[in-house]
C-alpha cells in the first residue's frame, strides 16, 4: 500500500509538468485551432536562458522571473514574426513553419551553449517528506502547477483582457466587430503559451538534466495530456497531465516490462478516451451551424 501511495504522488508530481506543457499546447490551440509543435522547443531555450542568467550569478526566483518575462516576449515576437505571415496559409504550411522552428531552436541552443549535459537546480528543497513519500521538489512542482492553473482560471474567466482573448479565439469576426483586436490577442496567447511552457522547463529540467533534446519525450506526453483532457478546457489539461503521470507511473511499477511500455500505455490512454469522448475527459461538444 505505501508502495502504490508513493507512486500516485510521484505520478502526480510528474504529472505537474506534463499538466504545464498540456496548459500551454491548449493556449495555443485555442489561439490558432494548430498544434505548436515548437512549444517543447521553446521551453526547452527559455531554460537555458535561465541557466546561463543563473551562470552569471543571479539567484534561482530572479532567473525565474527574468526568463518568464523573456519568454512572453519571445512568444508574441515568434507570432508576429513566424505565424502571422502565414497565417492565411494551408493547415500543412503552418506546420511545416512549427517543424521549422522547432529544428531552429534545437540547432541555436546547441550551437550557443552546446550539447553536453548541464546540472540545472532545484528551487525545492530534495528532503524526503511524509515518511518518504514524497519530495520537497515533488510537492513544489505540485504547487506551481495549480497555481498557474488558479492565475489562467482567473485571467479567463475575470479579466477583461482575459475575456478578449476567448471572444477572439471563439468568433475572431464577432470579436473584431466589437472592438478587440484579433491579432493582439492572439500574440498574447502566444506570450502566455511561451511563458507557461518556460515554467514547465525549469521545473523538470532539475530531474531530466539540461541539454537540447531534453523536451522530445516530456512533449509527446504534454500532447497527450491535452487530448485526454480537452482541448477546449485548460483545467481538463491540467487533469489529463496528472492523470498521465500517474498512469505512467503505475504502469512503470505494476506492469511486466512496464518501464519500456511507459510512452505506449500513454498513447493507448488517448486512443481508449478518443474512443468514448472524442472531445476529451473535460471538453465540450462544439455544434457548428451549416
Amino acid at each position: 500500500m505505501e508502495l502504490l501511495l508513493q507512486q500516485i504522488i510521484a505520478g502526480l508530481a510528474t504529472g505537474g509538468i506534463y499538466a504545464c506543457f498540456a496548459l500551454a499546447v491548449v493556449m495555443i490551440y485555442q489561439a490558432i485551432d494548430h498544434f505548436n509543435f515548437a512549444q517543447g522547443e521553446m521551453a526547452m531555450f527559455s531554460t537555458y536562458v535561465a541557466w546561463q542568467l543563473m551562470a552569471w550569478g543571479l539567484s534561482f526566483w530572479l532567473a525565474f522571473g527574468l526568463t518568464f518575462v523573456f519568454s512572453l516576449v519571445m512568444g508574441a515576437f515568434l507570432y508576429l514574426v513566424v505565424l502571422k505571415p502565414v497565417q492565411n496559409a494551408s493547415a500543412l504550411s503552418q506546420i511545416v513553419a512549427f517543424i521549422a522552428l522547432m529544428c531552429i531552436f534545437n540547432s541555436l541552443a546547441g550551437t550557443i551553449w552546446d550539447y553536453s549535459v548541464k546540472p540545472f537546480p532545484s528551487p525545492f528543497p530534495e528532503t524526503a517528506l511524509f515518511g518518504a513519500l514524497v519530495t520537497g521538489h515533488d510537492l513544489g512542482m505540485i504547487a506551481v502547477t495549480l497555481i498557474m492553473l488558479a492565475g489562467v482560471f482567473y485571467f479567463f474567466k475575470f479579466s477583461t483582457l482575459g475575456l478578449a482573448m476567448r471572444a477572439a479565439a471563439q468568433n475572431p469576426e464577432s470579436a473584431q466587430l466589437c472592438g478587440v483586436r484579433v491579432q493582439m490577442m492572439t500574440a498574447l496567447g502566444w506570450a502566455l503559451a511561451a511563458a507557461i511552457g518556460s515554467v514547465a522547463g525549469m521545473m523538470v529540467a532539475y530531474k531530466v538534466f539540461l541539454e537540447p533534446n531534453m523536451m522530445y519525450s516530456i512533449i509527446l506526453y504534454g500532447f497527450a495530456a491535452a487530448i485526454v483532457g480537452g482541448l477546449d478546457s485548460p483545467a481538463g489539461a491540467v487533469a489529463g497531465g496528472f492523470l498521465l503521470g500517474v498512469v505512467e507511473n503505475l504502469t512503470g511499477v505494476y506492469v511486466p516490462g512496464g518501464s519500456e511500455l511507459k510512452l505506449t500505455f500513454a498513447l493507448l490512454l488517448i486512443v481508449v478516451v478518443l474512443m468514448f469522448k472524442p472531445t476529451g475527459l473535460f471538453g465540450h461538444r462544439v455544434v457548428k451551424r451549416v
